[in-house]
């Protein structure tokens, strides 16, 4: 196969793509980049790159960049694009969609988003996250040496199991790993899947109750700490309770609910990571007992603070702060048998 380099100017990349959308490639070809025309196909030949999804979203485009030494070249019509399942590198899988008769313009990254001419069926391959799936490009008619064009790879070397080429040996059509050939490189043969947007912010709250209006010196006092996410994110949040020095003994537990998770019990000061699914729950019980040399308020507070990459579009409600009063009326009817 002859060879010829090239750069990549801006003007070849000239097309756009959604916000959700994500351009899958092997090639590591960009604007100003070098790379290499391939040279040496015979008509039903092709050339295919090993992709693989970054979601869970639907493959909306593919992409073949097309090049002649002098990139002036007519428009050509070629065979096919094909999509395929991923089946045992070098051999791909089950077709998916077919893309008959692409018509291809000299120096462009070329992109097509229809099965038919007409433009009237999209073209739709539901992919899992992390599939890989395989985009190949069939030749019609054979392109001659530094005449006209033909497909194209980077220049920085191939990735193993990302590059195959279907070869015509004595009339039988059979696939090889492209490397094993001869080609250094990656094909510049891509694929635009289309992604859901990702939610990026949790609302996440937190809210302290006791269950005493008034605490009494020497008594048990219990808390009940509610962490919330009111998404529409998941989210991951620390959560962070330094009881009171008057504050003894302390023993929590913690239910999650709603596709939250926390630890389920410990003791002392809670701090720790809790994960809170868009709608979760986790809430604390905490038991302890107030020091009988208390006086005075008796303040809590516990804040739960959103992890990064998720922000919080609401922080004044990630704290919660509670304080008690003695109970006096109570002290008073112990003292004197009321």
């Amino acid at each position: 196969m002859k060879r010829c380099a090239f750069a990549l100017a801006t003007a070849l990349v000239s097309m756009s793509v959604g916000a959700v959308e994500q351009t899958v490639q092997n090639d590591s070809l960009g604007n100003g980049g070098t790379g290499v025309i391939v040279y040496g196909f015979v008509s039903g030949e092709a050339a295919a790159s090993w992709l693989t999804s970054p979601c869970a979203g639907t493959l909306r485009a593919v992409q073949v960049f097309w090049r002649s030494p002098t990139g002036t070249s007519a428009q050509a019509i070629e065979d096919s694009i094909t999509i395929h399942r991923a089946g045992t590198f070098p051999n791909p899988g089950t077709e998916a969609a077919v893309i008959s008769g692409p018509v291809l313009t000299d120096g462009v990254l070329n992109e097509w988003r229809y099965l038919d001419e007409n433009n009237t069926i999209p073209l739709a391959v539901s992919l899992a996250a992390n599939e890989q799936f395989v985009v190949s490009f069939k030749f019609f008619d054979a392109p001659i040496t530094n005449t006209t064009p033909s497909v194209v790879r980077d220049s920085d070397g191939i990735q193993a199991g990302k590059n195959a080429l279907l070869a015509n040996l004595g009339g039988s059509f059979l696939w090889f790993d492209s490397a094993t050939l001869g080609l250094t490189g990656d094909w510049v043969i891509r694929g635009v899947v289309d992604c859901p947007a990702v939610p990026q912010s949790a609302d996440v709250a937190v809210n302290l109750v006791a269950n005493l209006g008034a605490y009494l010196p020497g008594a048990p006092l219990t808390y009940t700490i509610t962490v919330s996410n009111g998404g529409p994110a998941a989210a991951t949040a620390t959560v962070v309770d330094v009881f009171p020095s008057g504050y003894t003994g302390v023993n929590w537990t913690c239910l999650a609910s709603g596709g939250a998770t926390c630890p389920a019990s410990g003791s002392g000061n809670i701090t720790h990571n809790i994960t809170l699914a868009s709608g979760g729950l986790a809430t604390y019980t905490v038991v302890g007992t107030v020091a009988a040399s208390t006086s005075g308020a008796f303040g809590n507070s516990v804040t739960a603070v959103v992890g990064s990459p998720i922000t919080d579009p609401d922080t004044n409600n990630n704290t919660s702060t509670l304080t008690l009063l003695q109970d006096v009326d109570l002290i008073f009817r112990d003292v004197f048998g009321g």
